[in-house]
């Protein structure tokens, strides 16, 4: 069975910090891309992270705040997220995709990801 499950989402105050991960089954994660996206209400689902062999890519509202890893013989991808904001505050989900354009050239992708996590909540209070 193919499967993604995220952990890790909670509440924390704004300026702390929080690590989620992200498990995989089924297939190995270190032959694939990997990302991080985030969904708050009424906004479309943004991607925030991106791994392609080495080579991430982060948009400019988490910059320099969020790091992307992973751990091959965990199977799993991690996100570090300090200096919280509270606009911050969003359901958070991983992704993998076979396709290097998922994430290429500055972009992160979004139908190009494959298999897709149920999300973890992160609330960020000021």
């Amino acid at each position: 069975q193919v499967q993604l499950v995220e952990s890790g989402g909670g509440l924390v105050q704004a300026g702390g910090s929080l690590r989620l991960s992200c498990a995989a089954s089924g297939f190995a994660l270190s032959r694939y891309v990997v990302a991080w996206f985030r969904q708050a209400p009424v906004k479309e689902r943004e991607g925030i992270s991106c791994d392609s062999s080495g080579d991430t890519f982060y948009p400019d509202s988490v910059k320099g705040r969020f790091t992307i890893s992973r751990d091959n013989a965990k199977n799993t991808v991690y996100l570090q997220m300090n200096s919280l904001k509270p606009e911050d505050t969003a359901v958070y989900y991983c992704a993998a995709a076979f396709s290097g354009y998922a994430c290429n050239r500055g972009r992160i992708g979004r139908d190009e990801y494959d298999f897709w996590g149920q999300g973890t909540q992160v609330t960020v209070s000021s």
